[in-house]
């Protein structure tokens, strides 16, 4: 179905190859995982599938690309629309029409498909990804699960051959994620759809993968998820956990590690006690309510933060998470309630914008609604007024290292961006840092390091929350876990406690070894060291 053949992507100005002498085989009804880090060059392996690289793109391409028999250097993707259909990340900007039906069916009216056959292929998608129910529903009024598979269905009607999708469920709730994935491994199951996916949260896709390729250094290593997962950095929490306990073969699901997992559990032992670090309160809100039109995002939501903890506000898409923390910072909506900064019990909604950026700072979704400047090192010079000179661009390398400072912010990755604009807001160190789900398109390592710089503030004492879906990331840095649904909070405990509470939030480390109190791999490596003889 899809073969690459000494391929070799090149970018414009570009001095060095970003794909080099890449062959690749991908059979028809199989899931490709494509993994790999920032900038690796995963986006470039898709696009030369898409045909985007080189004739959207610009560049060089060497070797063949062939896709359901057409070469991609003599077809450009108009050509291969009818073959290949392309999901990303953010549904929404795609989306040119009103209602989920009209969404669906505008891609047949373009083809020109006869409106009796339109109406067929219609209703056989919406049956498929368990939509019928939406079809007169506004395309604004669903959830980002639902946004998703619609954004699916639209490429779906043309009857590709091939699905090509870019983090599909990155910007997505896990039970919103595992609903995207399961009507995926539908797909492929029953319609035998080849689908090419590429992920940076890979525990969620590693166990419905039939192959995984590995994009790293400009080479790419295909295997099975067994073959290639293990001793690679992004691997799941389940992966390593195999290999730190050597288990054989290693686990790539939950299910797998379970039936190793008992001989650990017992050495582990019961979980231990645990003490709260957080000092004095910081923030206080009291009844607080925010309106959109006819929708009540928050709902006399009662919350306070203390200085050095680092709380995590989980919760599924819609939920009111964004909306509750610009009420916090004062410039967003509110309709009712108070909030207050101690210790003097100011209102951040009266801060001047400079007094408040040093005591309450919000990375907003997305990012780069911040960046505003024509290249990296004038957002850093602009950000360093009235803190030190150089501030933002050393927390733009603890971040990312190696930022060019004449590149333009649209041309970094997703990661680089948000590091860009995480650094402009952390650099006047703001006792109070909000962060709007700061891990979308961050590959291991960058999760990694935001992870340790969150923590590193928290021992500066001051004080973190950080809005994310990503129950892994929230098990290695929060302290405490806020779950929001329908605009309230219905859950706020110490984050071992939150985030075992429900499976679709229980990381993989406590699931594989429940009762120990483990969340993450540390966990257990720590506890090990402790009853080692």
């Amino acid at each position: 179905m899809i073969e690459l053949s000494g391929v070799t992507a090149t970018y414009p100005g570009a001095s060095a190859p970003v794909l080099r002498d890449v062959d690749l085989t991908v059979e028809r009804g199989e899931l490709l995982l494509v993994v790999g880090a920032t900038g690796s060059g995963k986006s470039t392996l898709l696009a030369t599938l898409t045909g985007r690289f080189p004739h959207t793109t610009g560049g060089e391409l060497r070797g063949s690309v062939r896709v359901a028999g057409r070469d991609t250097r003599t077809h450009r993707p108009r050509d291969l629309a009818d073959v290949v259909g392309v999901v990303g990340q953010d549904p929404e900007a795609t989306f040119v029409t009103g209602t989920v039906e009209e969404e669906l069916a505008y891609t047949l009216e373009q083809l020109g498909v006869p409106p009796t056959a339109m109406r067929t292929r219609v209703e056989a998608v919406l049956d498929q990804l368990g939509l019928a129910r939406l079809r007169a529903t506004p395309l604004d009024a669903l959830s980002g699960g639902e946004q998703q598979r619609v954004a699916i269905g639209a490429v779906l009607t043309a009857h590709p051959q091939v699905l090509v999708m870019d983090e599909p469920t990155s910007a997505l709730d896990p039970a919103a994620a595992e609903d995207v994935l399961a009507a995926v491994h539908r797909l492929v199951h029953d319609l035998g759809l080849t689908v090419v996916l590429a992920e940076h949260r890979i525990e969620r896709v590693a166990g419905l993968a039939d192959r995984v390729a590995l994009v790293e250094g400009g080479a790419v290593r295909v295997g099975t998820p067994a073959e290639v997962l293990p001793g690679y950095r992004g691997a799941p929490p389940v992966v390593r956990l195999g290999e730190l306990a050597g288990w054989s073969p290693v686990p790539v699901t939950v299910r797998e590690a379970r039936r190793q997992a008992p001989d650990l559990v017992a050495r582990l032992g019961p979980a231990p006690a645990r003490v709260a670090r957080a000092g004095e309160l910081v923030l206080t809100a009291s009844r607080l309510s925010v309106r959109h039109g006819a929708v009540e995002a928050v709902r006399s939501v009662d919350l306070s933060l203390r200085r050095g903890e680092v709380v995590a506000l989980m919760g599924r898409n819609g939920a009111g998470k964004s909306s509750l923390m610009w009420a916090l910072q004062g410039t967003g909506r509110r309709h009712g309630g108070r909030v207050r900064l101690l210790p003097d019990g100011v209102d951040p909604a009266g801060l001047s914008p400079a007094a408040a950026r040093a005591r309450l700072a919000l990375l907003p979704q997305p990012a780069s609604d911040l960046l505003y400047l024509p290249d990296v090192g004038a957002e850093c010079r602009a950000a360093d007024d009235g803190v030190a000179r150089g501030r933002t661009r050393a927390e733009l390398d603890a971040l990312v290292p190696g930022v060019p400072d004449d590149a333009h912010p649209r041309d970094l990755s997703e990661g680089q961006r948000l590091a860009l604009a995480l650094a402009v807001q952390l650099a006047a160190e703001p006792g109070i840092a909000l962060l709007d789900e700061p891990t979308r398109g961050l590959d291991a390592d960058a999760k990694t390091a935001l992870a340790a710089r969150l923590r590193g503030i928290a021992e500066e004492s001051r004080t973190v929350v950080v809005a994310t879906h990503d129950v892994e990331f929230a098990a290695v840095v929060a302290d405490r876990v806020l779950l929001m649904a329908d605009g309230e909070v219905v859950a706020d405990g110490a984050a071992h406690e939150v985030l075992t509470s429900t499976p679709l939030l229980a990381p993989q480390v406590a699931t594989v070894l429940p009762g120990s109190g483990a969340l993450t791999v540390a966990d257990v490596a720590e506890r090990l060291a402790e009853v080692a003889p």
